[in-house]
């Protein structure tokens, strides 16, 4: 089987494609695997380390609003899609699997025209253009949550990373808090705003640090790379900053709670887990990150608390209240994993090999 995956640009794009990826490789070791990315992307140092190979195409930016870049747009695609057709014939693509974003639409129109089959994974709340644009083109359609309206939509999950989806949190708690230092006893708030941190998340937490602290609470705070020295300066007993977390597998296992942004791949893993979390949506494009932390919210397996309104006084009254109450956390980690999916790598690429199946039915 010869696999074309669309997925470069963020990582909320990249991870998905690079744990499909190796689910491909898992289901048929022969099976020849390329990624589609762009030069701009994250895709150009976490592909290659993964050992896949990469194909580049022009970067199609997607304009939210009017704009001169959406005077500019056809042109754009038209030379992405160009391009991307040509890597499909050379690489001979028994199926094209698209997980959305400026890579993705020009994947799916190239694939359309060269009659290669097409499969889209949705991990967001609210689709954004190129996947609604790739599920018109299919009936393969993978999509994180059952909320997600696109047609044809399957629920499956969001495909993860295999030390996150095979994670046993009670297991590997010692383990997990060994390795960042912690205390095997307290219960343990861990913090993050993704790979480069979050300023909001950062300030309220530096403002709620003693209260926290004084509760008996211990924190793992990854504060990004550029907040890293500021941060250090502030360790103390309890308080463990670091840059950034290579092993959020070890990081959910050492933590009790999560505060976190809300982007679907931690949605995804977090419920996957089972760990509970106040959730802090990042306030920008049409509010998906709200939408992505609602499912779990609804369920009773995390908090929703506003960007504007993360406060230190508001955090730390969140955290004391739920790191305080342990029967109450794991009422909430258990409604969050009944959302969780484990297994939706495997699931994705059963639905690669169906549709590949039907191309070959249908010659």
């Amino acid at each position: 089987m010869k696999v074309v995956l669309a997925g470069g640009g963020t990582a909320g794009h990249i991870e998905p494609a690079l744990a499909t990826a190796d689910a491909v490789r898992r289901a048929d070791p022969g099976a020849q695997v390329t990624l589609l990315g762009t030069e701009r992307g994250l895709e150009t140092r976490l592909v290659p380390e993964r050992g896949y190979e990469l194909a580049l195409i022009p970067p199609v930016p997607l304009p939210r609003r009017p704009s001169p870049d959406l005077l500019r747009l056809p042109m754009r695609v038209r030379g992405a899609v160009r391009r991307t057709a040509d890597v499909l014939r050379a690489e001979q693509a028994d199926v094209l699997v698209g997980f959305g974003g400026y890579v993705a639409l020009p994947a799916y129109l190239a694939a359309r025209r060269v009659g290669v089959p097409i499969v889209v994974h949705e991990a967001n709340a609210k689709p954004g253009l190129a996947n609604r644009v790739g599920a018109r083109f299919t009936t393969f359609v993978g999509v994180a949550t059952p909320a997600i309206e696109l047609p044809h939509a399957e629920h499956i999950g969001i495909p993860l990373r295999r030390s996150i989806a095979l994670l046993d949190r009670t297991a590997s708690r010692a383990e997990g808090r060994a390795f960042f230092g912690l205390d095997p006893a307290p219960p343990t708030l861990l913090v993050f705003g993704g790979s480069q941190g979050a300023r909001r998340i950062n300030d309220a937490v530096a403002g709620a640090l003693d209260p926290l602290l004084e509760a008996g609470f211990q924190v793992l705070h990854a504060v990004g790379p550029a907040n890293a020295e500021a941060a250090a300066a502030s360790t103390r007993p309890g308080y463990v900053p670091v840059p950034y977390v290579d092993r959020m597998d070890l990081a959910y296992a050492a933590a009790d709670l999560a505060v976190c942004r809300a982007g679907a791949i931690t949605c995804a893993e977090l419920s996957a887990v089972g760990l509970p979390a106040l959730y802090v949506p990042l306030p920008h494009g049409n509010g998906e990150q709200r939408f992505n932390a609602l499912p779990t919210v609804d369920a009773g397996g995390g908090v929703l608390v506003a960007d504007g309104e993360l406060t230190p006084s508001r955090l730390a009254a969140e955290v004391v209240a739920l790191l305080g109450d342990r029967a109450r956390l794991d009422v909430m980690g258990a409604a969050a994993a009944t959302l969780g999916r484990r297994d939706a790598d495997d699931r994705l690429v059963d639905m690669v090999r169906r549709a590949v199946a039907q191309k070959s039915v249908g010659g």
